[in-house]
């Protein structure tokens, strides 16, 4: 039964290649096999097993995506972002009871004093830039003591992630190893991957989408990954055709910027044929879709995740189904249904998109009040409340009208954000764009608009407003149009509505 990690890529060819990244020969699937094995008695004689939680803090890159793997046969991975400071690092480190924290050898900075003042065991990660991509030693540094040296089974805590806690502290979010396999099997279904298949990841490794997406679906398929260091548009076309991948999953952000630089790299995107391009954490506007479809002559799947889902929930269809712009798609994976947003039942039409699988965690750690919130019981089943508001069409494709804590409420008149980013997108001029809450006086609340400009095109606040009157009601109309060299985004680089209005200095201001 697939039911954990170590299961997913048990059976692949022993020969086929797993990690690679820039400049390096591959790890083979007997390698990470092997390489498994060495660190689970790494761990054992450091006094690390089956349920103590080690902190991940390395660079993006195949020791990332191999240390995530391997540590979790043994022990629970909790991978952090390296650019926090020494107060972030202590504060998650303290909040996991982590035993152990991972850091690249020679690592003298935040997380290594974080981890040093609260005497903390380190795995010093070595790895050769002349090795196998993904192949190093641990060098455990300081013992744990004592330690289960049981395997973890499909019911023990495998990766535990915070969510991103823009408006409240972060939540601790525990998926056991049958939540990682369940949703890496549907990912992988959706996909249609099989071992021919090579992902390009540019994604966060400290991130729910690049570890289950990208790596966990592609060793359940016998594929193989090949690792960039971060995501980069000026290297992005050199690494396709170093890598010859036969797809890449990504942010919205990240696919406007690769379509940026597109034109000048028609020769890379027409030697290096994709089969199909991925995009998933936050919505995609429909013009980018329909532009990346074109341009890479490959159908664009955009799918619909969530760390408590261990991600995908829904995915569109590849071809022969249809691809429907604006749409995350069908059911794939969980089950999703509509919910009341206050009372705890299931409903028609437009509400509160819930779920209920086996890729969705047991629970919040630590936080009944939250699990109190976001999970109740409807005909026979458990179902989570993702906070998103949504409705199904009449071919069962489910369209997100935003976060229920996005919903701009202007004077009692209730508009989708994400409405207003897809009607904003096809403006030939706009690039980017994000639309928020902006404080008013007298309404409560104004919609505001922040937008990126495409290289070499011109338009002003005017002409965007002008432009948004003739397609949407008039409540709808951005009363304040940003044209901004950047929009301020996430560590995941997902852009970020709440709290948009006060980092771009505009909270105390009222639209006139």
């Amino acid at each position: 039964m697939t039911n954990t990690i170590a299961a997913l890529f048990a059976s692949q060819d022993a020969d086929a290649p797993a990690f690679g990244a820039p400049g390096r020969t591959w790890l083979s699937y007997g390698g990470l096999r092997d390489l498994s094995a060495t660190v689970t008695d790494t761990l054992h004689a450091a006094g690390i097993g089956r349920g103590d939680r080690v902190a991940i803090v390395l660079p993006n890159g195949p020791e990332m995506a191999a240390a995530f793997v391997t540590i979790a046969q043994a022990a629970v991975t909790a991978p952090l972002n390296p650019a926090y400071r020494e107060e972030e690092f202590a504060f998650y480190l303290e909040d996991l009871r982590a035993r152990a924290v991972v850091l690249k050898a020679g690592d003298s900075g935040p997380a290594f004093e974080a981890a040093r003042k609260m005497g903390l065991t380190i795995l010093w990660l070595e790895a050769g830039d002349d090795g196998a991509a993904g192949l190093f030693t641990l060098r455990a540094d300081g013992s744990a003591g004592q330690t289960d040296g049981t395997l973890p089974g499909g019911g023990d805590v495998a990766l535990i992630l915070h969510t991103s806690g823009t408006t409240s502290r972060p939540k601790i979010v525990p998926l056991l190893h049958s939540n990682v396999a369940a949703s890496a099997l549907h990912i992988k279904a959706s996909l249609n991957l099989t071992s021919a298949d090579r992902c390009l990841n540019v994604m966060p490794l400290f991130h729910i989408h690049g570890l289950i997406a990208a790596v966990s679906a592609s060793l359940a398929a016998g594929g193989s990954i090949w690792c960039a260091p971060g995501f980069d548009a000026i290297r992005f076309f050199g690494w396709m055709r170093e890598a010859r991948p036969s797809w890449y999953t990504a942010v919205p952000t990240m696919h406007q910027a690769i379509l940026a630089r597109a034109p000048r790299n028609a020769d890379t995107i027409a030697d290096m044929p994709l089969r199909f391009l991925r995009s998933s954490s936050a919505s995609l506007p429909g013009p980018v879709m329909e532009a990346l479809s074109e341009t890479f002559s490959a159908p664009v799947i955009e799918g619909y995740g969530m760390t408590e889902a261990a991600h995908q929930m829904a995915s569109n269809p590849l071809p022969p189904g249809v691809q429907k712009p604006g749409s995350v798609g069908l059911e794939a994976g969980p089950l999703i249904r509509i919910a009341d947003e206050t009372e705890n039942r299931l409903s028609d039409g437009v509400g509160e998109v819930v779920i209920s699988g086996p890729n969705v965690t047991p629970g919040y750690e630590g936080n009944p009040e939250a699990n109190a919130k976001n999970f109740f019981e409807a005909e026979g089943r458990r179902w989570f409340r993702t906070g998103d508001q949504g409705t199904f069409d009449a071919d069962g494709y489910l369209t997100l009208t935003g976060r229920l804590k996005e919903i701009i409420n202007r004077g009692g008149e209730k508009v989708s954000p994400l409405e207003v980013d897809g009607v904003l997108s096809a403006h030939p001029a706009v690039a980017q764009v994000v639309t928020f809450a902006l404080p008013h006086p007298k309404l409560g609340e104004d919609v505001a608009a922040a937008v990126v400009l495409k290289e070499g095109a011109e338009a002003t606040e005017a002409d965007i407003r002008a432009f948004a009157a003739e397609r949407v009601a008039g409540f709808k109309v951005p009363r304040k149009v940003l044209i901004l060299d950047e929009i301020p985004k996430g560590a995941t680089g997902k852009l970020q509505r709440i709290g948009l209005a006060e980092k771009l200095g505009l909270a105390d201001g009222a639209t006139p």
